[in-house]
């Protein structure tokens, strides 16, 4: 339970921290003097908007707009260098003004006057007077004085006399270039594509309508989403021929453009009016602001989510993976990878539907946690696999440690069933003798025949320790690892123990002057048992039971009172890959606890003259002696 109760409080500190970490990492960017440190997670969350807008794909444009670009093909038809003469662009909005267009945007700035020259002056006041005609223009600007007040058309009275208003054309990149917002003033002026709407509605936009200092702009699509129209068909009488003659240049129809709102402005790359967007890296300024525009007529419909939706999405999605992991353990992270799945389409239905909620600080919550929790995952797993192999290391050979933990389900081993060889021993007289030794002696004589039993006969033939008993000892060859010559192994570890009892008698005759020769009784029996570790949480102990495993250990007190010193069932004589020469057949005997009667078997080295208490004790049926 300690264990479960440490391994619950590291999962939860690593869902504690990932969540402060991501908290830190959204909250950061708010505060000015560490913005700039934290401008990377910010491109990041850009990035998962850009990715949202691809997913979404691109929309069907607004059928009314339209832009009409000054495109490599107008350079071709005009044969003219920019800036064109302002009295082409007197062409352009007269005939925009005829076709009954609804608004004239021109994406193109008009500060200074055209030149010194009559003809110059004539060209600006054709440009005025196109304007004042239409009564319905808008012009870009890129400077504005501390009154917010443009030059164009030499200022407020030009525009006054134009019936022209004028809109900041300048536009805000993110930290890595790419425009995504727009804001609602600069330099004390509204965006361009902003106060077209504003000329086209009547409606005044406010700070609340973007939902603050900025917004998305809702893009379309990629440039070229927005029909285009070049700016020579829309200009009359403006073709020349490479040596400066008037040609024809095809026009739009007549009425193309009635009742559209009209954005007119350079998509020639050579011009350099191009912004990055989510869509498009190249696109147009002027397709730009008819999103703008476009973006102010739907109401401005992408939002950021609340902050507070934001910490707690990073709270859930940061403890999903440790909450997750203390009860499923590696499955966990799969749960994991699926809410991080369901997130991510949450995110994307979300955005479809005008919300443009956190992802990079809930999912990167959610990965520092599961990042975290697969540590701790190993780091426990480690530990206790550590634990396990220091608790078998005592009952198995250190050879098959690695072939048991690969079986085990951390400490527990449960419900192995095997056919495997159960022995049993225990040491004739050591009861007797023992009260003659002071405690700390006693101690020291069984432990070097206990060592000598296991370390040089048990764990050498590949067999399991299962328990001492005193003077007992029962290991299990076969479990909890499949040994397919479990008998044979048994038997040599037999063989091994009564060697290993001759040199004991000689060391308890040298160090204690001891005469009498101990004797052992040793019991094998082979059959089906079921083997692993039971006991309570703080103390586990491994195990073989089953009918098996009973009756190897009556076998073993039924040498008491006979000539041998190992009985082994028939069952594990059949076991053996063959018999040994020296295979000496006891009898059949009834058992307690078993029906039939079993044939016994001995060894011909296991046979000494008794000098113990009669088998008939412990033996039902005809005794050794009656035999």
């Amino acid at each position: 339970m300690r264990r479960d109760r440490l391994r619950t409080v590291l999962f939860l500190l690593v869902g504690v921290g990932s969540i402060v970490i991501a908290l830190a990492l959204y909250l950061a960017p708010r505060w000015k003097p560490v913005k700039e440190a934290f401008a990377s997670t910010t491109v990041l969350e850009d990035k998962s908007v850009d990715a949202r807008f691809e997913i979404r794909g691109k929309r069907k444009p607004p059928p009314d707009l339209v832009v009409v670009g000054i495109d490599d093909a107008t350079f071709q038809d005009l044969q003219q260098r920019w800036p064109f003469r302002r009295s082409y662009h007197a062409r352009v909005i007269d005939r925009l003004r005829r076709d009954g267009a609804k608004l004239i945007v021109f994406d193109v700035q008009f500060t200074e006057p055209q030149g010194n020259t009559t003809q110059d002056i004539k060209d600006d006041n054709a440009l005025l007077l196109a304007c004042r005609k239409a009564g319905r223009c808008v012009m870009a600007s890129t400077e504005f004085n501390d009154a917010g007040q443009a030059a164009v058309f030499g200022g407020p009275p030009g525009q006054k006399f134009a019936r022209t208003v004028v809109g900041n054309g300048n536009v805000i990149n993110d930290a890595d270039g790419v425009v995504r917002r727009i804001y609602y003033r600069q330099q004390g002026i509204k965006p361009l594509g902003v106060v077209a709407y504003e000329r086209l509605t009547g409606n005044k936009v406010t700070e609340g309508d973007l939902g603050g200092k900025t917004s998305y702009v809702d893009y379309a699509g990629p440039g070229g989403t927005i029909k285009r129209v070049s700016y020579s068909h829309v200009c009359p009488g403006c073709g020349r021929n490479s040596q400066g003659k008037r040609v024809k240049i095809p026009q739009a129809p007549p009425g193309f453009f009635k009742d559209k709102i009209v954005l007119v402005g350079p998509t020639a790359p050579t011009l350099q009016d191009i912004h990055e967007t989510p869509y498009d890296p190249v696109m147009p300024g002027a397709e730009y602001q008819a999103n703008v525009l476009q973006t102010a007529r739907d109401g401005f419909p992408l939002r950021d989510s609340p902050t507070w939706l934001d910490i707690l999405l990073i709270v859930l999605l940061g403890l999903v993976a440790p909450l997750a992991s203390i009860r499923l353990r590696l499955w966990g992270i799969a749960v994991a990878v699926a809410v991080g799945l369901v997130y991510a389409v949450v995110a994307e239905l979300a955005f479809d539907a005008g919300t443009v909620l956190s992802f990079t600080y809930p999912i990167g919550a959610l990965l520092l946690s599961s990042v975290g929790s697969l540590g701790v995952h190993y780091v426990t797993e480690a530990f206790e696999r550590q634990r396990v192999r220091d608790t078998f290391t005592r009952f198995v050979p250190e050879s098959v440690v690695g072939d048991v933990l690969e079986q085990a389900d951390g400490a527990r081993l449960g419900g192995v069933g095997r056919y495997a060889t159960v022995m049993f021993s225990d040491l004739r007289g050591f009861t007797s003798f023992a009260e003659r030794l002071e405690p700390d002696q006693v101690i020291r004589v069984l432990n070097r025949y206990l060592t000598a039993m296991v370390d040089s006969a048990i764990i050498p033939n590949r067999g399991t320790l299962v328990d001492y008993m005193g003077d007992g000892i029962m290991a299990v060859f076969g479990a909890p690892i499949e040994m397919p010559d479990h008998a044979d192994r048994a038997l040599a570890a037999a063989r091994a123990k009564l060697q290993e009892l001759e040199r004991f008698n000689d060391w308890i005759r040298a160090e204690y002057g001891f005469e009498r020769t101990f004797r052992m009784g040793i019991g094998l029996n082979s059959g089906e048992v079921m083997s692993g570790n039971v006991g309570s949480e703080h103390r586990l102990a491994y195990t073989a039971i089953g009918d098996t495993t009973n009756t190897a250990a009556r076998l073993e007190g039924m040498t008491k009172g006979t000539d041998y010193m190992l009985f082994m069932a028939e069952s594990t004589k059949a076991a053996l890959s063959s018999a040994p020469d020296d295979l000496a057949f006891v009898g059949e005997y009834e058992i307690r606890g078993r029906i039939e009667k079993l044939s016994i078997w001995s060894l011909e080295p296991a046979r000494k003259p008794q000098d113990e208490q009669s088998f008939a004790s412990v033996a039902r049926g005809p005794t050794l002696a009656d035999k």
